[in-house]
């Protein structure tokens, strides 16, 4: 039993990079392998088991989706698994099944010409690695903005689109159900939630408990705050506030992600990725 609990532990301590686990003190994560000082890092996400990591990254000339693994006892060195000569590829998230990867591209819908605004698409999991982009369709994506994907573990996408409105900075948050394996028409959610300001970059609790975002508001700390609401009894939301000091700075706060074992809370700052002691978001909660 003892031997058993032993390799337990050892193979626990190999996840997340092998990195040591932060407290409720935000740390940078994995500094030099996976947040680059040259490099501006964004959407991230480790699989169910903690043992495969996708994240985007900003080379400065495109953005690209990159993956690593864990085999064996090591994590493997980083590969640039989705890019294009043209066309930018980010904010990766798995699907609940983890048999589809979503991400955001600029890519127009026949893969061809100038790069057009940002749509959400999907690659489904082959032998041999993730089929080419597949749009998410009519449902999901407009002649506007749509981006950053989180799923509930039922498999509704939430998700960021500035289709309403005439600025194109004023981005809200929207849901959309999937039945028979087909998203339904989008749903804008509630004021608790959407301003008429900046709301995008959504991660949801797969049980819709929480649901995390990035805002720009007058209160704010900085260029770009996350702000963090908790769903009530009735199924209503409570008013979205600021995660505070202790996560926003003056500059700008985006990407958030929470592991699948409620963990850890990584997010996007200072052009490099960063994780937290998922605690930080319980202490929120009124």
């Amino acid at each position: 039993m003892l031997c058993i609990t032993c390799k337990v532990e050892a193979q626990k301590s190999h996840l997340y990079l092998k990195q040591t686990p932060p407290s409720t003190t935000p740390e940078i994560f994995a500094p030099g392998i996976i947040s680059k000082e040259n490099e501006y890092e964004f959407g991230s996400v480790f699989s169910k088991d903690g043992t495969e990591f996708f994240y985007g990254v900003d080379t400065g000339e495109n953005s690209e989706i990159r993956y690593s693994r864990l085999d064996n006892d090591s994590w493997t060195t980083p590969i640039t698994i989705i890019s294009h000569d043209i066309y930018g590829f980010n904010d990766p998230f798995l699907s609940p099944n983890e048999d589809e990867l979503y991400y955001i591209s600029d890519m127009p819908l026949d893969g061809t010409g100038e790069r057009k605004d940002h749509d959400i698409w999907y690659s489904k999991k082959e032998k041999t690695g993730w089929s080419k982009p597949i749009n998410a369709g009519e449902n999901i994506n407009t002649n506007k903005n749509e981006y950053y994907i989180s799923f509930t573990k039922t498999g509704t996408m939430y998700f960021s689109s500035n289709k309403v409105g005439k600025e194109n900075h004023n981005f809200d948050i929207y849901a959309s159900e999937r039945v028979s394996g087909h998203f339904q028409k989008a749903v804008r959610l509630p004021e608790t939630i959407n301003t008429n300001a900046y709301e995008a970059d959504v991660f949801i609790a797969p049980d819709e408990s929480y649901i995390i975002f990035c805002a720009t508001r007058k209160e704010g700390l900085g260029r770009g705050d996350l702000y963090i609401s908790f769903k009530n009894n009735d199924g209503t939301w409570t008013e979205s506030k600021n995660m505070g000091a202790s996560i926003n700075t003056n500059g700008h706060e985006l990407c958030p992600f929470v592991s699948r074992d409620g963990k850890y809370f990584f997010y996007t700052s200072n052009k490099d990725i960063y994780w937290v002691d998922a605690k930080i978001i319980y202490s929120l909660k009124e």
